[in-house]
């Protein structure tokens, strides 16, 4: 019983001394000239759903739900963001070169096709990023019409 209590009591001392370590914020709410809305036309429905479903990762904005202030949460959240970002990220999609702006878009396509994006435990805690099969087909030929609209650029 004492052992039980003070396996309690350190864990909740640990728990309470963690909260002081919290990760860096993705926030930054200048529109860059090299998001990929300033690169490739957008429809704004088709917007809509990318800033809906993939920005939050897949930005330098995230909007950060209440439960991301509690940690080891919020530590896996700024993992996950790093982690995204460092495949693609839309506010320095203008930046890339022409070949990896259409291979981007195609890795984009793909995931959305193969339901690999968004990814199951961000689709569980947002519901807007839960993307009908109309909006997926919706996304697919936005991709594929800015995939021919970039080839014809070069």
């Amino acid at each position: 019983m004492k052992l039980t209590k003070g396996i309690l009591l350190g864990s909740g001392i640990l728990f309470i001394a963690i909260q002081v370590i919290r990760p860096v914020r993705n926030q930054n709410s200048q529109d860059l000239s090299t998001d990929i809305s300033s690169v490739v036309i957008i429809p704004d429905t088709v917007l809509t759903l990318l800033k809906d479903a993939c920005y939050d990762c897949h930005s330098n904005n995230t909007n950060y739900p209440w439960y991301s202030n509690i940690q080891p949460v919020g530590w896996l959240m700024a993992h996950h963001i790093k982690e995204a970002g460092s495949e693609l990220k839309f506010s320095d999609f203008g930046s890339y070169s022409q070949r990896k702006q259409l291979s981007k878009l195609e890795g984009i396509g793909n995931s959305i096709e193969d339901d690999i994006m968004p990814p199951m435990y961000y689709k569980i805690m947002h519901r807007s990023a839960q993307l009908s099969t109309a909006e997926k087909l919706s996304l697919i030929k936005w991709v594929q019409q800015s995939m021919d609209s970039l080839s014809i650029d070069r």
